[in-house]
């Protein structure tokens, strides 16, 4: 085969599974932010869905064809700290509320690879030359993703350090507290309802504030103010340089056009 045409098909069969990827992480995150709206007992499919995101992100931002300028190592890493960031979901996931200092690591573990796979997906999207629906919807899944990312992390948080977070829905202003009642047995983090707090997350994210949900601990207030900077950041920046892409795309369009007058 002619190297010219190789390298042609080449770059056409990177763009296909790029769109694709794009398509697959923007429904995995919607359908994943659907879930927080089933009643209580169907709510834990939020997990599954989240298993999904990393898997997929794993799958498309750690092959080294989507990446052919970095190194092996690079993209070894990469899928490593998501099979790490997985184990110590499950890890936090099935203790006990009263062991619940295991959601430490997956704090720092999802905090380094969802900012990785970000960084990864902002790369992808830079190396579009055309301004489409599954350039859009990717641009759309990565802000998702910070906003799930988020709601897990103050999850977290909030299970190491009870009472982070104060709410004005609840009895006393604990986030946890109705699911916390009733029982002696020992409550497992799986059957507590996190959605007040991936809502509050987005709320962050959004720079939106409506106050029904307060940040009490220092290291809630830190956190909740360093979505509030991640997220007009990330638009920032996917904004840029969507818009630059649409300009080039509209110039060479333009140009086109002209020759096509000029030639009749």
């Amino acid at each position: 085969m002619d190297p010219l045409r190789s390298r042609v098909l080449n770059a056409r069969a990177r763009l296909g599974r790029r769109h694709r990827f794009f398509l697959q992480l923007f429904l995995v995150c919607v359908l994943l932010m659907v879930s927080y709206t089933l009643p209580q007992p169907l709510r834990h499919l939020s997990t599954v869905g989240q298993v999904l995101m990393v898997v997929l992100l794993i799958k498309h931002l750690g092959e080294p064809i989507t990446f052919p300028a970095t190194s092996r190592v690079s993209d070894c890493l990469y899928r490593a700290l998501g099979v790490l960031a997985l184990m110590a979901q499950a890890t936090w996931f099935l203790t006990p509320l009263s062991f619940a200092k295991t959601g430490m690591p997956l704090l720092v573990l999802w905090s380094l690879f969802v900012t990785w796979s970000t960084l990864r997906l902002v790369h992808l999207l830079g190396q579009e030359t055309v301004v489409n629906g599954q350039v859009l919807m990717g641009a759309a899944a990565g802000y998702l993703m910070l906003g799930l990312t988020a709601g897990l992390l103050l999850s977290v948080l909030e299970t190491v350090h009870p009472g982070s977070f104060t709410s004005v829905h609840n009895e006393g202003g604990q986030l946890l507290v109705p699911r916390l009642r009733g029982g002696l047995a020992p409550v497992q983090v799986w059957e507590l309802d996190f959605v007040r707090l991936n809502y509050f997350a987005f709320v962050s994210l959004t720079t939106v504030g409506y106050g029904d949900i307060l940040p009490v601990t220092p290291v809630a207030q830190i956190a909740s103010v360093s979505f509030s900077v991640i997220g007009p950041f990330y638009l920032a920046v996917v904004m840029g340089l969507l818009i630059s892409r649409f300009t080039i795309q509209e110039a060479n369009q333009g140009k086109d056009n002209r020759s096509g007058d000029g030639e009749h």
